[in-house]
């Protein structure tokens, strides 16, 4: 399946991480909702993101290798790749962004975010879940 899809992340104390050519970067202790696309299987974009072992391509790899983050929930919309900006945009309205973020081939702000709550995501996007494990 094609579509879009967005991970939710625990990071329980504050991190700062080298990001690829973003740089050093600080997560706030928080939680975090990215939005990324995969357009031929969500489920085989997502696996490899859960894996620690693998070649950093994009932001998101530097971020979930660190071994104190982790992914909580998964959710996912079919669609085509635009639904990732327009999901980051709407996310946006109801979190804070980590500037630049996952954006770097489009116009959005971020496709990172953090929030005491993401449940608007089921309820307001009708996103689905996929299993975490």
């Amino acid at each position: 399946m094609k579509g879009i899809y967005v991970l939710i992340i625990k990071i329980a104390t504050q991190l700062r991480l080298k990001i690829g050519a973003l740089g050093e970067t600080i997560f706030p202790a928080s939680t975090y909702a990215y939005v990324g696309s995969a357009q031929s299987s969500i489920e085989s974009r997502v696996k490899r993101h859960m894996r620690k072992e693998k070649k950093f391509f994009w932001h998101i790899d530097y971020l979930l290798a660190d071994n104190s983050i982790k992914v909580v929930q998964i959710y996912y919309l079919a669609g085509e790749k635009a639904c990732e900006c327009q999901t980051a945009q709407l996310i946006a309205k109801y979190s804070k962004p980590v500037p630049n973020f996952g954006c770097s081939d489009c116009n959005c702000k971020s496709h990172l975010f953090y929030s005491d709550n993401f449940d608007f995501l089921i309820y307001q996007m009708k996103l689905l879940t996929l299993p975490t494990a």
